[in-house]
């Protein structure tokens, strides 16, 4: 079992930044990636930034030159720097970590962007 812990939501301006931090705990030695995805209400969730544990990143389109996804291997946690952020990007932001046969999730942090 792996358990993720999410913090930094909250509410910002559009144009500001937010930090999100996902700290793993338990089997992690066998994640292969860790991701942050987010859920706008009456949308499904979607992918917004991963990292392999070879360091491949990959983001959504939407979010490219704007977030970046990096990680502290020796505190075992995912970072999510978010950005000139748009309303748009208002979502339950969630943290995942893939393994080879299942996945886990975070408990989601809400991130709302508004003036």
């Amino acid at each position: 079992q792996v358990q993720l812990v999410e913090s930094g939501g909250g509410l910002v301006q559009p144009g500001g930044s937010l930090r999100l931090s996902c700290a793993a705990s338990g089997n992690r030695f066998s994640i292969k990636a860790m991701g942050w995805y987010r859920q706008a209400q009456g949308k499904q969730r979607e992918l917004v930034a991963r990292i392999t544990s070879s360091g491949s990143i990959n983001y959504a389109d939407s979010v490219k030159d704007r977030f970046t996804i990096s990680r502290d291997n020796a505190k075992n946690t995912v970072y999510l720097q978010m950005n000139s952020l748009k309303p748009e990007d208002t979502a339950v932001y969630y943290c995942n970590a893939e393994r080879l046969l299942d996945d886990f999730w975070g408990q989601g942090t809400q991130v709302t962007v508004s003036s």
